[in-house]
């Protein structure tokens, strides 16, 4: 005989079995505190692939390799745009710097009347698009260079 309780139960485990599924289908990827980006988001990683396309590309290009000789300036004293993939340098800085370089542009975060031809992104993009683009970027890196970037951003939390 199904007694209340019984049907209570099974009401309670379905009930938190659903909130579960929730949950972990829209924060599915691995948790790391010390992580921003989710690289391992598809979603995340699938917005940011369009939002990448449509402003990123143009300079840093389609397949995140950046203008041919990036580390020479040019006429105008700047440099061109650098890669974003293992090539590049952007893996050498943790979340919280990549979102602020996005969201107010290099030449607000380097001072001292730095030049850049990257724009600022803010009113642009949200953070949450800066963190798609900048997750999209993270989810192309080889296992070993993300690795390296976790390292980062773990290394940085403990100097907080």
């Amino acid at each position: 005989m199904i007694t209340r309780r019984t049907v209570l139960a099974v009401g309670l485990l379905l009930t938190l079995g659903a909130v579960a599924s929730m949950l972990f289908s829209r924060f599915g990827e691995k948790a790391d505190p010390t992580s921003i980006l989710k690289p391992d988001n598809r979603q995340v990683v699938a917005r940011g692939a369009e939002l990448y396309a449509d402003h990123c590309a143009a300079c840093h290009g389609a397949n995140l390799e950046g203008e041919s000789n990036w580390r020479i300036r040019k006429n105008t004293g700047r440099l061109p745009a650098p890669p974003h993939d293992a090539s590049g340098h952007t893996w050498h800085h943790p979340d919280t710097v990549l979102l602020q370089l996005t969201k107010l542009g290099p030449s607000a975060i380097v001072g001292g009347g730095y030049e850049s031809d990257m724009p600022a992104y803010e009113g642009l993009l949200s953070d949450e698009e800066i963190v798609a683009v900048l997750s999209f970027i993270k989810s192309r890196w080889p296992e070993d260079v993300r690795r390296r970037h976790d390292e980062l951003n773990r290394a940085q939390l403990e100097q907080r």
